[in-house]
């Protein structure tokens, strides 16, 4: 499977992830997530942020305020405020092969693509769990992030970010697996 990836990759998995956002019910905002650091709030605005990131280290913008409230009363427009906001700093002509710099070092866009997508779909998974709300992801998505992350990851220190990897049946759908790849028990247990 090659792990090539393209902004339309990107578009494809923003949508189903900001469906299951809109589905929030009210009382499940404060809901715990297999991010034993997060409700599901906190995981919305995790995303939200790393959104913000991302685009700000393309487009070379100021960086968001670390702790600020992005999601404010609307998580669900600001997901999709910044999800949008993402999707239009990677479609940048040239972006993709440019190279940008950050704390964790040196990486293309493309590789930085990458990393946002394999962690849009962890997220995903996560919330799928914590609120038992489907999530209908096209399978070679999670295919192509797991190759990512599984060439990615191992020359990485985990620590912060990710938990060591999880036991999963080699059978078991690909964002099952990268959720286990990447530290999660699957399945979940509250």
């Amino acid at each position: 499977m090659t792990t090539a990836v393209s902004v339309d990759h990107l578009a494809r998995a923003r949508g189903p992830v900001g469906d299951l956002i809109a589905a929030i019910r009210p009382e499940q905002w404060k809901a715990p997530t297999p991010c034993a650091e997060w409700d599901v709030r906190g995981v919305v605005e995790h995303m939200v942020g790393m959104d913000l990131v991302f685009a700000a280290m393309i487009e070379g913008g100021p960086m968001p305020d670390r702790g600020a409230d992005c999601l404010g009363d609307d998580p669900v427009g600001a997901y999709r405020a910044s999800s949008a906001t993402l999707e239009t700093a990677f479609s940048a002509p040239g972006v993709l092969e440019r190279s940008f710099r950050s704390p964790m070092g040196s990486a293309t866009g493309a590789e930085r693509l990458q990393i946002r997508l394999y962690d849009l779909l962890a997220h995903g998974w996560d919330l799928a769990q914590a609120t038992g709300i489907p999530l209908r992801l096209p399978e070679d998505l999670a295919e192509r992030s797991l190759a990512f992350a599984e060439v990615q990851l191992p020359s990485q220190n985990r620590t912060g970010r990710f938990a060591e990897p999880r036991p999963v049946e080699a059978t078991a759908p690909a964002i099952d697996r990268l959720a286990a790849f990447l530290g999660r028990p699957v399945p979940w247990q509250r």
